[in-house]
C-alpha cells in the first residue's frame, strides 16, 4: 500500500472513531449544558516532486539549471522544502543513470517525477510501465503512457526572434549555429533560427555544425574557434553545456583583440553573465541576448496542476509565445544596433502570436 492510500484508510479509521466518540460526548453535552469541543482537523499530505537531471548536470546555466529553478519556485510558492518531503533531484553522470535514478524516485515516494530532456525519452517510458502507480513528466519529448505528462516546446520561435538579432548584429553578414546533437528539439532550434536571419537578410551565410554532444564545452570552443576565423561574428548555440565553451572562445577572442565584435548568443536561460570579460578593468560582454525557453514555467505549471488533482497524464502540452513559453532576452546595450534590433524583433513577434506567422520546425522548411 502506497503512502497515500494508507494515509486515507488510517484517515478514515480516525474518523469514524471521531464521530462514534462524538455521539457519546454530544450526548454528555447535552445534559450538562457544557458547550461541544471543537474537533482538529486531519491535516492533508503535503505534494512532493522531483526531478532527474540528463548528462548536462543542475547547475548546466541551460535547461537543467532551469527546470530546478522552476521546482525551487514552485517548493517557495507551496511552502515546501527542499529534501524528501518537498522538491529534490538526483543527478544523472551518463545515460545509464537515467532509469536507475527515475526508479529511485519514484521508490521514494514522490507525486510527481520529471525527467528533463529528449534523451530521457525511453528510460521515462521503460520506468513508468513498470511504475504504474507513480506520475512522471517529461520535457522535450513524448511518452505516451497514462501516467506520462509531456511537456513540448516552440523553440523555433525564440529562435526565429535570434536570428533577427543576430542578423541585425553581423557586420560581416557571417553567423553560426553550434547544435549539440541532431534531435527533434534541437532541430527546431536551428530551424527557427534560420528562418529569423532570412527573415531581415535573405542572403546572409549561416554556418551551421553539431558538437554531437551536450556536455563537451572543449568541443564547443573548437567549433566556435574555427567560425570566428573564418569570418563568423555572431555564434548562436543550441548545445547545453556545450555551448559554454562557444562563450569561452568569444571572451578570450575579445580581450586578446577588443577593437573587433566576437558575439555570442545565448539558449534556454538568459546567459548574459557568461559573457563578461575585464579588459584593462572596464567589463565588455560578448552576448547579444539568449533565446529563452522557460523550462522553469512549464515545470512550475505542471507542478501545481498535479498538487491540484489535474495532472494531465497522457496528454502533450506545448508551450510557446502565446502560453509565455519560450521568448528573447533583453538586448545588450553595447550592441549598435539595439534599438532597431528591438523594434524588429517586437514587429515580427507580434506577427507570430496573431498567426501570421508560423515559424518552420524543420530546416527542409526553411525558405
Amino acid at each position: 500500500m502506497n503512502k497515500r492510500k494508507m494515509g486515507l484508510a488510517l484517515s478514515l479509521a480516525l474518523t469514524a472513531g471521531t464521530i462514534l466518540g462524538a455521539c457519546g460526548k454530544e450526548d454528555e453535552k447535552e445534559t450538562t449544558g457544557e458547550k461541544p469541543e471543537t474537533e482538529t482537523p486531519a491535516t492533508e499530505e503535503a505534494f512532493t516532486v522531483a526531478m532527474v537531471t540528463d548528462v548536462g548536470g543542475v547547475d548546466d546555466k541551460s535547461f537543467n539549471q532551469s527546470a530546478w529553478e522552476g521546482l525551487q519556485a514552485f517548493g517557495s510558492e507551496t511552502g515546501l522544502s527542499e529534501g524528501k518531503e518537498g522538491y529534490s533531484y538526483l543527478q544523472s553522470q551518463s545515460d545509464a543513470d537515467y532509469e536507475t535514478n527515475l526508479n529511485n524516485l519514484a521508490r521514494q515516494g514522490y507525486d510527481l517525477v520529471f525527467g528533463i530532456g529528449f534523451l530521457m525519452q525511453d528510460a521515462v517510458n521503460t520506468v513508468a510501465s513498470q511504475q504504474t502507480g507513480s506520475n512522471f513528466a517529461i520535457i522535450d519529448a513524448v511518452v505516451e503512457q497514462p501516467n506520462v505528462a509531456s511537456v513540448l516546446f516552440k523553440e523555433q520561435e525564440a529562435a526565429y526572434l535570434a536570428g533577427i538579432a543576430a542578423a541585425l548584429t553581423s557586420e560581416s553578414n557571417k553567423i553560426g549555429f553550434i547544435g549539440g546533437m541532431e534531435i527533434p528539439v534541437i532541430e527546431r532550434f536551428e530551424a527557427g533560427f534560420l528562418a529569423g536571419v532570412k527573415a531581415v537578410k535573405p542572403d546572409i551565410k549561416v554556418d551551421v555544425q553539431y558538437a554531437g554532444a551536450f556536455d563537451k564545452a572543449e568541443l564547443g570552443q573548437t567549433i566556435a574557434s574555427k567560425m570566428y576565423s573564418s569570418g563568423a561574428d555572431v555564434i548562436f548555440h543550441a548545445a547545453g553545456g556545450t555551448g559554454n565553451g562557444l562563450f569561452k572562445e568569444a571572451r578570450d577572442l575579445k580581450k586578446k583583440d577588443p577593437s573587433k565584435n566576437y558575439w555570442a548568443i545565448g539558449v534556454d536561460s538568459d546567459q548574459t553573465a557568461e559573457g563578461i570579460v575585464d579588459i584593462g578593468g572596464t567589463e565588455h560582454n560578448v552576448i547579444i541576448t539568449s533565446a529563452l525557453k522557460r523550462v522553469d514555467n512549464a515545470v512550475k505549471d505542471l507542478s501545481a496542476k498535479a498538487a491540484k488533482g489535474e495532472f494531465p497524464g497522457g496528454q502533450a502540452s506545448t508551450y510557446g509565445l502565446v502560453e509565455e513559453g519560450v521568448g528573447l532576452a533583453p538586448i545588450n546595450d553595447a550592441v549598435a544596433a539595439k534599438a532597431d534590433i528591438e523594434a524588429k524583433v517586437e514587429e515580427f513577434k507580434a506577427k507570430i502570436v496573431s498567426g501570421e506567422i508560423t515559424v518552420p520546425e524543420f530546416r527542409k522548411d526553411v525558405k
